[in-house]
């Protein structure tokens, strides 16, 4: 099974969400690539919990899908669809929280306080 049988958005709700995206073909300016595509990629990222980098190629290279997503952050694309789909049930996975989106596996373990910094033995009886 490909990542592409797993997809999400139903007909349905890319109609609802379409109209509120930047850089659809109706638009002054640049034009997405694929818009849909685009935002399944995003579904990926917070359904899996994995990292930028772990985005399968089927939704484009990780970096361009990372780099769209900060701009659609910016300017508050990601609050108007969460703000029209928050009452369908079946986005329920939308509302992010660390119930469902794991620490990476290097985030645990670090010391409280942050990094201390202190000269070398070796250097002080220099």
């Amino acid at each position: 099974m490909s990542v592409i049988d797993r997809l999400v958005l139903s007909d349905a709700a890319w109609e609802r969400m379409a109209p509120l995206i930047i850089g659809r073909p109706d638009q002054k300016g640049s034009t997405g690539r694929d818009n849909r595509m685009f935002v399944e990629g995003v579904l990926w990222i917070v359904r899996t919990g994995s990292p930028w980098r772990d985005l399968p190629e089927a939704f484009g290279d990780w970096n361009s899908v990372f780099r769209r997503f900060s701009r659609w952050s910016v300017k508050g694309v990601w609050w108007r669809i969460f703000e029209a789909l928050s009452d369908d049930p079946d986005f329920e996975y939308l509302i992010v929280d660390s119930t469902i989106v794991r620490a990476h596996q290097h985030a645990a373990g670090a010391k409280k306080g942050g990094l201390k910094i202190r000269r070398s033995v070796a250097r002080a009886e220099a």
